[in-house]
């Protein structure tokens, strides 16, 4: 069942996971991507671990406040808002769920989210986990091939939509495992019916953009920290995994190869453990 709160003057919407009484595990997705695309059958497995999870979306995506008056954002101006600002929702989420601290899971634009929180508000987090991430846009350009669909024009129908969202994966998607055509394109389907908004994606875009580079500052994280990457990724190369691992004093980097920038179905055990061992330590 989806929630709506008030957070950091703004409502989100979230879901959870898992006994109440589980370690407290949130989860933020990345750029224009709700809270249905951290997959429930890994939000299950991670709570057969003793988890109690939450996912949510973060603003201008789904059900939370999208920022309409914004309008789209155009190159080279100022963005509506920061990662600071997404930071502060994910602690504002965390106040209206009574949590004074969680382990964080972030992944691609929810990984610098996360990165970010660790940050503004070291005594929120538990440990951090950054997922196919990076600590600055700098540090790891997309490929020609990535960009293109990254800045592709949005569909005007939502059959374009789901023909758009395959060509998208199977770009940037991972090459060493299988495209699953029929959950890209029925996630993509729910992902339009719950909420089609290009423009605040744009929005989410600009505010990474306008975000700058966080390696310095997060040289004073000191929780543990694991970071999960993909060799194949050509949204966010290997080099932002390494990045964001040689940033973050004792950071454990792992890296997978033929993954590109998804959360294959076939390595979800192995997060899971991944994640579960940096939890229960």
């Amino acid at each position: 069942m989806t929630t709506r709160v008030a957070a950091n003057g703004i409502e989100i919407a979230y879901e959870s996971f898992g006994s109440p009484d589980g370690r407290p595990l949130l989860l933020i997705m990345g750029l224009g991507a709700q809270l249905i695309h951290w997959d429930e059958g890994f939000c299950e497995l991670l709570a057969e671990q003793g988890h109690h999870v939450v996912r949510f979306d973060n603003r201008d995506v789904g059900l939370s406040t999208h920022f309409h008056d914004a309008g789209v954002p155009a190159m080279g101006t100022s963005s509506a808002y920061l990662l600071d600002d997404l930071a502060d929702d994910t602690a504002g989420l965390m106040d209206a769920l009574g949590w004074p601290a969680a382990h964080v899971v972030g992944a691609s634009m929810g990984g610098m989210i996360a990165q970010t929180l660790a940050i503004r508000h070291p005594a929120r987090v538990l440990t951090l986990t950054s997922i196919m991430s990076t600590p600055s846009p700098a540090a790891a350009p997309p490929t020609e091939a990535a960009t293109a669909v990254l800045m592709a024009r949005p569909p005007a129908d939502r059959a374009a939509v789901l023909a758009q969202a395959v060509q998208t994966w199977s770009v940037i998607g991972s090459p060493g495992y299988e495209l699953d055509h029929e959950r890209i394109t029925a996630l993509a389907g729910l992902a339009y019916d719950r909420c089609f908004d290009p423009a605040g994606t744009a929005r989410q875009l600009a505010a990474i953009m306008a975000s700058g580079d966080r390696t310095a500052l997060l040289a004073g994280v000191t929780v543990p920290t694991l970071v999960l990457h993909g060799e194949a990724d050509q949204l966010v190369p290997i080099a932002g995994g390494q990045a964001t691992a040689a940033a973050v004093p004792g950071a454990r980097l792992v890296s997978y190869p033929g993954m590109g920038h998804d959360l294959p179905r076939p390595l979800w055990p192995d997060f899971v453990a991944e994640i579960t061992k940096l939890t229960s330590a």
